[in-house]
Formats: C-alpha cells, structure tokens, sequence
C-alpha cells in the first residue's frame, strides 16, 4: 500500500490493535451527504468500516447511541475499537447491500412489488424498538447538537429551506408572513407527544441489509421526539418514490405495529403526520438545495423533481388543522416553478460519468451513490507513452490520436465495448435510471485511457439523447 493519507494510515495503526492482524487493504468508500469519510478495511481473516470525522460531539454521540442500542439487542453495527482523539473509530461492517440498492434491483419502472412491501414491513417491524423501547434508559445529554427535536430544531430546519432552497430557487415569498407561518407549524407539531427517539434520517440508504436482516446506521443525530417524523422520513424518501397506495398501506401497519407497544389513537396520530411529513420535506430539500445549488455537487438536485411530486401530493391531498397561507404558496411555487421544472427534465435523463485513471493511484469513487459501474483495462494495449514523441503529450493530443487511431488492436477493443455499453445505456434509459459511471484505466492514466474516454463521449452523444460528464482524473491533478 502507497500512497496513503494521514487519515488511512491512522486507521490502519487503529485496525492492527483492534485486529492483530497487518492490513491487507483499504478502501476509501464513495461519500453521501455529509464530510464523514469512511473506509473499508481488511485483514487475512477480519474486515471492519474505518470511520473519521472532525466532529467530536457527533462521534460520541454515535458511540454511545449504538453501544446503548446493541444492549438493547437492537439491530446496529457493534463499535470494535475508538480514538476520539485522532476522530476515528472503527465499526462492524454490514456489507453493501442497503434499503435502496434492492428497492434499485427490484424495481422495474414504477412498479413496486410484494417482495418490496414486504422488505418494507420487515424494515418498519423494527422501528417502534428503535423509538420506544431504545428510548428507555437512552443518555439524550450526549445527543448533538440538541437534546430534543423542539422548537429551535424545527426551526433550523425550516430555515435551511427557505434560505437554501426557497432562495436559490428564487420563489416568491413575503419574509415575515412565511415566518408567522413556521412558528404556528412548528407550535402545531409540538402539541404530538414527544417523548421517543427520534432518529433524524431514518431513510432508504441508512438501512443496511446483512444475512436478509435489516440493520440501522447514521443516527448520531438522532434526538428525542415525535413517532411521525421518522415514518415520514421513510415513507416520503425521494428517490425511494414509494407509490401513494403503499405508503398508506404501511402507514397502518406502523400504526397497528407500534400499538403493541403503546396505545395509540390512529386518528390523532396522523392528525399530526402530514405536519411531519412537511416539515421532513422541506429540511430534505434545504440539503439538496445546499448540496447542490450552493455546494455545486449536481447529484443532490437529481432529487428534487421527486420531492416536487410528493409536494404535489401533500398540497391536494393532505389538509392541516392549522391554516399557513404563506408557507402553502411557497411550497405551490416550487411544484409551478419553471426553473426547477426544466431542472428535472434535464437531471432526469441518463447521465454518464466517464473517467480516465491511473491504476497506480485507484479506481475513481462513484459520488453519486449507485455503486460504480464499469472499469475496463487499457494496459494490454499499445502504449504511446513508450514512444519519446508522445512522452509528454496527452489521449487528447492530435499526434496521439492519429496513433491510436491507426492500431488494429486499438479499435477492436472500442468496438467491444462500445457494443457492451450501448446494452447499458438502452436498458438504464428503458427503466429510467439516472446516472452510470465507465472508468477506463491504464498506466498512468495519460494516453491509452484518455483517448478510450474521448471516444466513449463522442459516440455516446452521437448515438444516445444523454448528459455526459467526462473527467481526466490524472490531468486535473497535474494541473491542479
């Protein structure tokens, strides 16, 4: 292993105590929403998810969360080994399979399956455990950065909508009048007994899947609070794009489930639901507007034309007790807006990440969550960089182009591939998929794997109604 950052080596030192084993290998993980950053790592005989973040209090809380849940028989990953000091820690690793990626596998269009409701109802069969009986005895003091989901919570939530999306998406709102309005929502969910772990981003990708078992990571948020607000964020999670019928379904379900636990009146309990489900909605778009429209990384606006949808939903079908004129205009002119409707045909469409690498320096971490793609091999081809006139030129020179241009072998291998991803791409935009990612490695990630990636993005425009996103890892970094 070369090449290795402070924080890998750390983690390695951290895996060999814990292990006693020497590591064999390291993995950096492709990353989601926030600046965590996790590794996988492995021995001879052992595997663990090497974790570091800066954020002191969001580790511990993390910690003493899952410590105190897998006391509870809860199922979360088992923390093996911490140094806070050095803002890492190591934990149990579940594999890849999460919530979304079988919700991905087993989906075909908008069909949603009985096999998929089912997994749902496995998932939801667990949640009252999480909110009731891993709230007793739960030490909320190390819970970061508020003890409960209350006023000032809700209230950081509405407010990174409005700034993050509302405004960057330039919707028309009076400030004061939508103000008034947040205050009488969030006066109106405080009347919901509140005394239940609340997990924060009980969603699709927080859900791991081991031996056909759903575990349960990231809450190093979570609080006390309210039962609908996690349902909410389940039932309501964008991509997942639950279809309404289901989600009523298991809306019951919860209901009939948790009521083994504690009385519960169904009537009033989704009185207070939709005002979840509003309020879950809007921090869920205050992220994808800070994410994407001020942080630029355009993945996280790919979620926005589903959240639309279930605003759509909400606004006709969905009646509070509680009347917020404003905020309700608001929200109707993000689903009329005709910047985030020309957004959504456009991040709708296919988009293929075409990179080129050096092998020297790893394959490129897919950031947009599905799990990598393709990675084909260009070191058995000829090499220009062998030749003293190409030394110094690039896959995007023309002398080198001509070359390659005029190797046989060269040809023959574009050819196969070109036939293995028109397969792909017809098939990811028959099931309307979103994002593919094909990375074309050699040496030193110069000629043979630049001119590879050109040609893949020409024909791929030539031929397909797609966005292409084509980078040159190792000419950046020269440039850089």
């Amino acid at each position: 292993m070369t090449n290795l950052t402070p924080t890998e080596q750390k983690l390695i030192e951290l895996f060999k105590k814990w292990a006693k084993e020497p590591v064999k290998r390291i993995e950096n993980l492709p990353k989601s929403g926030s600046n965590r950053e996790y590794y996988r790592i492995w021995s001879e005989t052992q595997t663990a998810i090497g974790s570091y973040n800066e954020d002191l209090k969001e580790n511990m809380a993390f910690i003493e969360f899952c410590k105190h849940f897998k006391q509870k028989n809860l199922n979360v990953p088992e923390i093996y080994i911490d140094d806070l000091p050095n803002h890492i820690y190591l934990q149990e690793d579940l594999g890849n399979e999460t919530l979304f990626s079988l919700l991905s596998q087993n989906r075909i269009d908008d069909d949603f399956s009985d096999e998929m409701i089912d997994i749902y109802k496995q998932v939801i069969l667990e949640m009252p455990k999480f909110q009731i009986l891993g709230s007793q005895g739960l030490d909320y003091s190390k819970a970061y950065p508020r003890f409960s989901f209350d006023k000032q919570s809700m209230m950081w939530d509405l407010h990174y909508f409005k700034y993050y999306f509302l405004k960057l998406a330039n919707i028309f709102f009076d400030e004061q009048e939508l103000e008034n309005d947040f205050h009488k929502l969030t006066d109106f969910l405080l009347q919901a007994d509140s005394n239940y772990f609340l997990y924060r981003d009980f969603q699709s990708r927080n859900i791991m899947f081991k031996n056909n078992k759903p575990y349960f990571i990231d809450f190093q948020g979570g609080r006390k609070g309210a039962l609908q607000y996690d349902l909410a964020s389940l039932l309501y999670d964008g991509k997942a794009a639950i279809p309404q019928a289901v989600r009523i379904e298991l809306l019951d379900f919860y209901i009939s489930q948790t009521s083994k636990f504690i009385p519960l009146d169904s009537k009033k309990f989704k009185e207070f639901y939709h005002g979840f489900v509003y309020i879950r909605i809007m921090q869920a778009m205050g992220a994808y507007g800070f994410r994407g429209f001020y942080e630029r990384k355009l993945h996280f606006l790919k979620s926005i034309p589903f959240a639309i949808r279930n605003l759509e939903w909400l606004l006709e079908n969905a009646h509070l007790p509680i009347e917020l004129p404003t905020l309700l205009a608001a929200l109707k002119g993000v689903t009329q807006s005709e910047k985030l409707i020309l957004l959504g045909a456009d991040l709708e469409k296919l988009t293929v990440h075409i990179n080129s690498f050096s092998y020297k320096k790893g394959i490129p971490i897919d950031e947009t969550g599905n799990g990598g793609g393709f990675v084909f091999d260009c070191r058995s081809l000829p090499n220009p960089g062998k030749l003293e006139a190409f030394k110094h030129l690039t896959g995007m020179d023309k002398p080198v182009i001509e070359f390659l241009d005029n190797q046989t072998e060269m040809q023959e291998y574009l050819s196969d591939i070109f036939s293995i991803i028109d397969k792909s791409v017809k098939k990811y935009m028959s099931r309307k998929f979103t994002n593919l990612m094909i990375n074309f490695g050699c040496t030193g990630g110069q000629h043979r794997s630049v001119y590879s990636a050109e040609k893949l993005k020409k024909y791929l425009q030539t031929n397909y109604n797609v966005n292409v996103k084509l980078r040159h890892r190792e000419q950046e970094n020269l440039l850089s």
